[in-house]
């Protein structure tokens, strides 16, 4: 598999970084989902100074045609991936143990612990990541993972993408990249991009 490396192995400021280009990565919609309220969604990532992962997130869309979840408490929710969330898989090295990570444009989040390929589930003891909804032209979260919450190892490979929901209800996966088939974020192809912990 050829990986996506990433532009930097360390950005001080993820900010000024992913504002000038480095590390923004544009996800691909999956071939059978239509979308035309979405454009194009952006994906940086990037270490910060203590170990923790920054990601940055930025949708450009028309957003009176796209559904945003209800307002909620910042706090741990199953299912976020059931309307428009984003999202992070962490494999540390060649696995096959991986991490999965749900972010919510109103705050809530879930993390999830798998062995192999699905087989696992929601972590028992979870740090919650830190996650700021920006609203531009579109819809934009910048969301901090401590470094805690990764699995070990110097090299991690990341799958990112996003599920978007229309107003009608439909759904549009977008990831790195898609295996043949069905959306499944879960398979090996989509841990795409390889970051090295400095």
């Amino acid at each position: 598999m050829v990986f996506i490396r990433a532009m930097s192995k360390h950005h001080q400021d993820f900010t000024s970084a992913a504002e000038t280009g480095h590390g923004m990565l544009e996800l691909i919609r999956h071939p059978r989902d239509p979308a035309p309220a979405t454009r194009a969604i952006h994906v940086g990532a990037a270490w910060t100074g203590d170990g923790a992962l920054a990601l940055r997130y930025r949708l450009l869309g028309e957003r009176e045609h796209l559904r945003f979840p209800a307002s909620a408490a910042p706090e741990r929710v199953e299912g976020l991936w059931r309307h428009t969330c984003f999202e992070v898989f962490v494999m540390a090295g060649d696995g096959p143990a991986y991490r999965e990570f749900n972010f919510s444009p109103t705050g809530a989040w879930q993390a999830y612990g798998f062995q192999a390929y699905r087989q696992g589930g929601p972590l028992a003891e979870a740090i919650a990541p830190r996650i700021v909804r920006v609203d531009e032209v579109g819809l934009g979260l910048d969301v901090l993972l401590p470094a805690s919450e990764l699995p070990s190892g110097t090299r991690l490979r990341l799958g990112l993408s996003a599920v978007i929901e229309t107003a009608d209800g439909s759904l549009s996966y977008w990831a790195l990249r898609h295996p043949p088939g069905q959306p499944d974020f879960h398979h090996p192809d989509c841990f795409a991009l390889e970051l090295i912990r400095p």
